[in-house]
């Protein structure tokens, strides 16, 4: 059943939850994708020189005759894993989310994309929240570099639960997909018992005044942002959007029939990425001020995670300012 947070439960105080660190979405992916291999003798895995920091080293070791390393090469990386799914496997294929889209957007576009092949790539290390190592390793396009090639599902899972389900689902699902795991522990969000499906968004709180979207690590800056705001008597909705493509028309148009205003927060640039895809969705049917959080026509520079967040105002404050603003332009 779909988990809905009320935004001030009957009989209790609105109050600001405290965030419970749970395994990285890196881990959850290695984790899972080990289990697939042991349920699944067509998966492969194929990895550039990092299997240690994405997590596919847990295959690796359990199945080191269906593991391939390619070293720092991931534009071959990617064609092989063309041909291999050419054959019937189902090739993850990983490495950091910027060397991946990057490196090997060329070969995704004609060997992946314009064929609809059954390849997963997994994109680890997205966003800033890689932190210290600086801009070289931080993506902040793999979104929209993986929006603008045709079929190609786009998912990033907000925690360990939701990634075990999706990693789950993007290799029961037939097509390419691309999906951006994240370096650092990521606030727990879902139980094993809350229902997370692609292509279907997440409604974690509900709120008429503004609805707040989210991927990622923003998901937990949204539901921190929201409670602030509850303090003050603002009901404040937050959805997961953990799919990006297919997204979620459906999730779309309710909010903007029920809350009119909406704030979309995002750990990429503001253009190209989730925030323009909610746009063009509720721009064609049904017209709402949006505000957008992510990064602002920049890349980052190297720094501890929540220095970078900061600085760039990736976190509850910069969401709670954005709803203020867009409740100014609501009518």
């Amino acid at each position: 059943m779909l988990r809905v947070i009320p935004t001030n439960p009957e009989g209790q105080k609105p109050t600001v939850r405290k965030k419970v660190l749970g395994k990285a979405t890196r881990d959850a992916y290695g984790e899972t994708l080990l289990q697939l291999g042991k349920e699944n003798p067509n998966i492969v895995a194929l990895d550039a020189d990092l299997s240690k920091s994405t997590k596919s080293n847990l295959f690796a070791k359990a199945f080191p005759d269906r593991f391939f390393n390619f070293g720092i090469c991931e534009a071959n990386m990617v064609s092989a894993a063309a041909g291999l799914a050419s054959s019937g496997k189902i090739p993850f294929t990983s490495s950091f989310a910027s060397f991946l889209m990057c490196k090997g957007f060329d070969q995704i576009r004609m060997g992946i994309a314009n064929p609809g092949l059954n390849v997963k790539l997994v994109g680890s290390h997205g966003g800033i929240s890689l932190g210290e190592d600086g801009a070289s390793q931080q993506s902040v396009e793999d979104f929209a570099l993986a929006l603008a090639l045709p079929r190609i599902a786009v998912v990033q899972p907000a925690d360990e639960v939701s990634t075990q389900a999706l990693t789950r689902q993007i290799a029961a699902y037939h097509g390419p997909v691309y999906m951006r795991t994240g370096r650092p522990k990521a606030p727990i969000l879902y139980t094993p018992q809350d229902k997370i499906t692609l292509g279907k968004a997440n409604i974690l709180k509900e709120g008429t005044d503004v609805t707040i979207f989210a991927c990622g690590l923003m998901v937990a800056e949204a539901l921190e942002a929201a409670d602030i705001l509850g303090l003050k008597g603002d009901k404040i909705g937050v959805i997961d959007m953990h799919t990006i493509r297919p997204i979620d028309e459906n999730a779309i148009f309710t909010a903007a029939r029920n809350s009119k205003a909406f704030v979309v927060a995002e750990e990429h640039l503001v253009h190209g990425g989730l925030g323009a895809a909610i746009a063009q969705v509720v721009s064609t049917f049904y017209p709402v001020p949006i505000e957008f959080v992510g990064l602002k026509d920049t890349y980052a520079e190297s720094g501890t995670p929540p220095e970078l967040f900061e600085k760039y105002g990736l976190n509850a404050a910069a969401i709670v300012q954005a709803v203020e603003n867009v409740l100014n332009r609501k009518d």
